[in-house]
Order: structure tokens, then C-alpha cells, then sequence
């Protein structure tokens, strides 16, 4: 494979990545209430989330759950309720360290979860290893090459989001703009639901 034939799907990676949606939002809302180092954990469940699916739906996975509307109404509803809650959980957060009892960041098997249980997340996979099938001889080879990719251009896109809430964090002043802004970002996360049920 040549740099040429490499840089379509880079871009693509890239660019459904750092794309806002629910897993934007959580790493802004943990980079915000938990700072860089400790969301390191969840950034790479997600990163790992996001290369195992691509490299599932390369496989053939994505496939046979998105053709049984059984299971695949089940991975809805499980991804729904899973937002929902960490939604939840983000808008009723404070000011962090304010309590003593404040929650952990999300763990690595959570960031993973986060991706596996996303309707979204299986229709996007399942495009990019259609879209991009001629770059690799056979499955295996598509499976790693889509992993790889989703998982590098993960890494680095949440990484920028985490930044820009770790930078949030030293801008907030009072408990009423902590709490404003930890609603708002439950609230963004709640409405990336929304695609999952009407595409």
C-alpha cells in the first residue's frame, strides 16, 4: 500500500473521530472534571473501542448484527440507556474534588463498552470497511488496517477534546458556570442518542 492509497482512509478515520458526537462529548466532560492524565484510561478503551469495531465490521460482524433487527434493536437500546445514564452522571456533576465521595473517570472496559454498544458506531465501521475493502487482499488484512487506522486517529482526536475540557476547567470561576457547563455537556450527550434512532 502506498501513501497515496493510505491517505483517503487517514482522513476518513480522522475525520469520524474527531467529529462531535457522544464519545467528543465524554472525553471533554472527563478531560473537565478529571483532567488529562486521569481520562487516559477511558481515551484508550474508546481508541480500542473504535479499532476493534472497525476491525469487526471489516471481518463481517457489523454485517449480521445490522441485518437481525432483533439484535440489533437490543444494541439500541442498551446504547441508549448507557448514554442516557452517563448523561446523567455529567449534568448533575459540580465542581470537581467539591465532594468527597466524586466519581472515577470512566474506566478502559467503559470507553470500550461505550463504542460496542453504539448503533452509530457499527453503522459508521461497517461503511468504512465497504467503502475502503479494495485497499487490503482479503478480511484479515482490511480488519487490521481499519483497526489501526481508528484506533491512531482516535487516540489523537480525543486527546484534543480531553485538552479542551482540562483547558475549560481553569476558565470556570464559580459553582453556577461549573454547573451550566456539566449540564450543557449532559445535554450534548443525551442528543447524540438521537441519530441512533432515526437513521
Amino acid at each position: 500500500m502506498t501513501p497515496d492509497t493510505f491517505a483517503p482512509l487517514a482522513l476518513f478515520t480522522f475525520v469520524a473521530t474527531i467529529s462531535p458526537g457522544g464519545a467528543t462529548t465524554l472525553a471533554t466532560a472527563s478531560g473537565l472534571q478529571f483532567g488529562m492524565a486521569r481520562s487516559i484510561p477511558m481515551i484508550f478503551g474508546i481508541a480500542a473501542g473504535m479499532a476493534t469495531l472497525a476491525a469487526a465490521a471489516a471481518a463481517g460482524l457489523a454485517s449480521l448484527v445490522l441485518a437481525s433487527p432483533v439484535l440489533h434493536m437490543v444494541l439500541k437500546i442498551a446504547g441508549t440507556v448507557y448514554l442516557l445514564w452517563l448523561a446523567f452522571v455529567i449534568a448533575r456533576s459540580g465542581r470537581p474534588r467539591q465532594k468527597a465521595n466524586l466519581g472515577k473517570p470512566i474506566s478502559f472496559i467503559g470507553g470500550i463498552g461505550l463504542l460496542w454498544l453504539n448503533p452509530k458506531g457499527w453503522a459508521m465501521t461497517m461503511g468504512a470497511a465497504a467503502s475502503f475493502s479494495n485497499l487490503a487482499p482479503n478480511p484479515v488484512s482490511l480488519a487490521s488496517l481499519l483497526g489501526l487506522g481508528f484506533g491512531i486517529s482516535a487516540i489523537f482526536s480525543l486527546s484534543l477534546w480531553c485538552s479542551a475540557g482540562a483547558a475549560m476547567a481553569r476558565l470556570l470561576k464559580s459553582d453556577t458556570q461549573w454547573k451550566i457547563l456539566n449540564i450543557t455537556l449532559g445535554m450534548l450527550l443525551a442528543a447524540s442518542i438521537i441519530p441512533i434512532w432515526v437513521l
